[in-house]
């Protein structure tokens, strides 16, 4: 009967939407009164929210006119997105709270400090923090927004008043300006005046990349932990400047699903997160279940999602003394489309993401004093677990990722201590001004643990994200995870990466260390000077300075600048990227001297990207970010629709990111004779398959088919999940004499694999100088046949094709931006592939 109701419903609101019927009555609780002298959102954006996709210029347009006439509204600007969209937030509550905001929030602070008692919660508001659509693509939280906002600031009588007394809500009406925009954009233009509800219509079918990402393709929601993006590093200012009580994560899933709250799978929380913790999820679920009872719409709980991966939305303030919800509407992804469960109206989906931020609402004040006491109880027993160790973390040769790694630990309030001295442990030397220290002794200890560990037992062997972060291994550092507390010295407060000494001027040469994290941003601002400059192919060194593989020498004489002009634009150089750069006044080194044939000539490169259906957004968008943002090189992108006509012959270099479809043969032969004449083909992941189906590549892959004996027909689908390696990190040997191993200072290198492609290792050793070693789970979750597949096989392979060559990158060296330590394979590859 229920479901009868539904569909009647559904098909109700459906009729509504074409003959311009919609009310805000259909959304908002008639049961109190609101003030007329707050604009309603058509009364701003010239619609009724659900008749239009909202775009974000007018979603910020209502804000600012809320925030402009209610006193219960508070704006703060935030910073901007790639594309300059502004990242704004919401403040609401009485009036007499917005008034003493400031002294609210240092009082709430308090909770997280050791001198909290007990009674401090009985009259402290609770903190929620209400964010929407941080994937673009699922708009009905951003357009849910406008009704919820409009809510707080109109609504009237004692029960609004009494909730806003008691609450401070930090309202982001868009997580994801960019992608927001992006598809509303695609929804309106594709609208018809008679709504099509047929779901092959065009209007359900956006083109690449699809809104769901930011301007560079990634997934937002599995950033809060590496920090990498504006929109994240803004909501995170946000989380630790308040450390809300509840955060909830609005968020759309199959147009044929229902609505889904948290807890997730119980079997797949992070066993870093307090069973209270889900206790509390669990009973906010109540008042989730009681709203959508009241209005006869569908929901599930406990089951599909999970609270595993500390990078997502809903599980990230899991580990910060918070409770994280997620939300998952079914999306209608358009404004009305046929589904299992009837017609799914746009008005439909957005009625239940304001219900669901209404329930929460609800549920915040009626345990306020809960949540408060289980967030300053949590703190309070995270520093009594702490210890007194630390953990170092560092690397001689490359300070730079040591840096960028502690200023991550900074973002999220981590209090981070420079070496006081240098010292050795387990074999691994820490040297001052290279090496950083985090006491575990600190009011954020279990996010430290969290983003420190290595673990490789589980409860479950299924997981929605990855099951691996292991940070100091991202970055590729040597750490120790129980050094003495005293090894720390001051606490850095200034993480702007110092710069080298400037290099001396020279008649002769420089030097540039390849090591440095940006020694790629720096040589490709020497070869797009038009500067001449080497690579070594073997170490050499100048009295007590060493020079490894990868050193890149820049001659003085024969070049277009003058020695004077030279000088000038590499002391500026090396002050922008942080890269040393030596001057030398000598050919006559130690090892090769600088004018051996082991010297090799570099050119400039002119890099394209293959991008568009069929192509792995997220694969692609890192890779353009990594060029774009880290190392200031131009990429050309190439969409799949037009490589037929390229013109090739541009470029030295073509990157294939991993393809979710195929491309056709013709492109296949066009790659094919563009190698033959020189140029490098990079392939990664799903590409590899595909080049081998085009026999553009012959090389041999281990195959793990694995029976399923005695598993049930309900027992298949976690059987199949099982066998997927959904993202854990691996230990891999590393020829340094390699070119693709140019600029790393050990014999060992983690990487992060999220496929089951496994290249069989060649005879030649020479050949594999990326080789997995023998036991090489380093932390997350793999199959027992998949480990042994892995174990021995390669993660690179060059293969010569006439006078070029193709490189096969088994795993993604660019993981979401954070993965810093294998960053350098894509740029050896680029600026070395010939030397291989």
């Amino acid at each position: 009967m229920k479901k009868l109701f539904l569909c009647c419903l559904l098909i109700s609101f459906l009729s509504h939407s074409q003959n311009d019927s919609l009310s805000l009555k259909y959304y908002l609780p008639q049961d109190i009164s609101y003030n007329q002298n707050i604009p309603t959102p058509q009364e701003v954006i010239g619609f009724i929210p659900g008749e239009w996709h909202v775009s974000h210029d007018r979603l910020v347009q209502y804000m600012r006119k809320l925030a402009e006439v209610s006193p219960r509204i508070s704006l703060e600007e935030r910073g901007f997105t790639y594309e300059g969209r502004p990242l704004i937030l919401l403040r609401i509550s009485s009036e007499e709270n917005i008034q003493n905001l400031e002294n609210i929030r240092q009082e709430h602070l308090q909770l997280l400090e050791t001198q909290s008692k007990q009674n401090d919660t009985e009259n402290m508001p609770v903190v929620i923090n209400q964010g929407f659509s941080i994937h673009g693509n699922e708009p009905s939280g951003s357009n849910a927004a406008l009704l919820y906002a409009y809510y707080l600031a109109a609504a009237q009588g004692p029960a609004i008043e009494e909730k806003l007394k008691n609450t401070i809500i930090l309202l982001d009406p868009s997580f994801n300006p960019d992608g927001l925009q992006r598809f509303a954009y695609w929804a309106n233009t594709n609208k018809s005046s008679n709504i099509n509800t047929d779901p092959q219509d065009r209007e359900y079918d956006e083109i690449w990349p699809g809104g769901r990402t930011n301007h560079y393709w990634f997934d937002m929601n599995r950033d809060w932990l590496p920090v990498q993006l504006p929109e994240s590093q803004a909501r995170i200012e946000t989380f630790h400047k308040w450390y809300p009580n509840i955060l909830t994560d609005h968020h759309e899933m199959g147009s044929n699903s229902t609505f889904f709250f948290q807890p997730g799978i119980p079997s797949r929380t992070h066993p870093l997160t307090p069973q209270l913790n889900q206790d509390l999820t669990k009973e906010i679920g109540t008042y989730h279940a009681k709203a959508f009872d009241k209005i006869g719409s569908l929901y599930f709980t406990e089951e599909n999602y999970d609270d595993f991966y500390y990078g997502k939305g809903s599980t990230f303030p899991d580990i910060n003394g918070s409770i994280g919800i997620l939300f998952e509407q079914a999306s209608s992804r358009g404004h009305a489309q046929e589904t299992d469960n009837g017609v799914l109206t746009f008005p439909f989906t957005i009625r239940n993401q304001f219900t669901a931020a209404l329930s929460t609402l609800e549920a915040a004040t009626k345990m306020r004093s809960k949540l408060l006491n289980y967030q300053r109880d949590f703190y309070r027993e995270s520093r009594k677990s702490a210890g007194n160790g630390a953990y170092v973390f560092g690397s001689s040769s490359d300070p730079a990722r040591a840096w960028e790694l502690a200023k991550i630990m900074r973002q999220h309030q981590i209090k981070v201590h420079e070496l006081k001295e240098d010292f050795s442990s387990n074999g691994k030397k820490f040297e001052k001004g290279t090496a950083f220290v985090i006491p575990k002794n600190q009011r954020q200890q279990r996010l430290v643990t969290a983003m420190f560990e290595k673990r490789t037992s589980f409860q479950d062997s299924l997981f929605y994200d990855i099951s691996a972060w292991t940070f100091p291994l991202a970055f590729n550092l040597d750490y120790e995870e129980n050094a003495s507390a005293s090894v720390a010295g001051k606490e850095i407060s200034n993480f702007e990466m110092p710069s080298p000494s400037a290099p001396e001027k020279s008649s002769y040469a420089y030097l540039l260390d390849w090591n440095n994290y940006y020694a790629p941003k720096a040589l490709n601002q020497i070869l797009a000077k038009g500067l001449r400059a080497k690579v070594a192919m073997q170490p050499f060194r100048f009295g007590a300075s060493e020079f490894t593989y990868g050193s890149i020498m820049i001659p003085v004489v024969n070049q277009q600048l003058t020695p004077s002009e030279i000088h000038e634009f590499l002391v500026k150089l090396s002050e922008e990227t942080k890269v040393q750069i030596t001057g030398v006044n000598t050919g006559m080194s130690g090892g090769i001297n600088l004018g051996s044939g082991e010297f090799r000539p570099l050119q400039a490169q002119k890099v394209a990207l293959v991008v568009g259906e069929g192509i792995s957004s997220y694969d692609a968008g890192e890779i353009w970010h990594l060029f774009d943002q880290r190392y200031n090189m131009k990429i050309t992108k190439l969409d799949t629709r037009n490589l037929n006509r390229a013109n090739l012959a541009n470029y030295t270099d073509i990157i294939l990111p991993p393809l979710w479809g195929g491309l056709d043969e013709n492109v296949a032969k066009k790659l094919d004779e563009w190698t033959k004449n020189g140029g490098t083909l990079i392939a990664y992941g799903r590409a590899i398959n595909w080049l081998q189906r085009q026999k553009l590549v012959d090389i041999k892959l281990k195959s793990t088919n694995v029976p399923a004996k005695n598993i049930s027909f309900e027992q298949r689908g976690d059987f199949r999940g099982a066998q997927v390696i959904g993202g854990a990190i691996f230990e891999a040997r590393l020829d340094r004499s390699h070119p693709i191993g140019f600029g790393y200072s050990g014999d060992r290198i983690p990487l992060f694999r999220d496929n089951t492609i496994f290249m069989e290792a060649e005879e030649e050793s020479y050949n594999n100088p990326l080789q997995y070693t023998e036991n090489p789970l380093l932390s997350g979750y793999i199959s027992k046949p998949n480990l042994e597949a892995l174990a021995g096989t390669v993660a690179f392979k060059k293969i010569g094709n006439g006078r070029g060559e193709i490189l096969l990158f088994t795993d993604d060296t660019n993981f979401r931006a954070f993965w810093f330590g294998t960053n350098k394979l894509l740029m050896n590859a680029i600026f070395f592939g010939q030397e291989m």
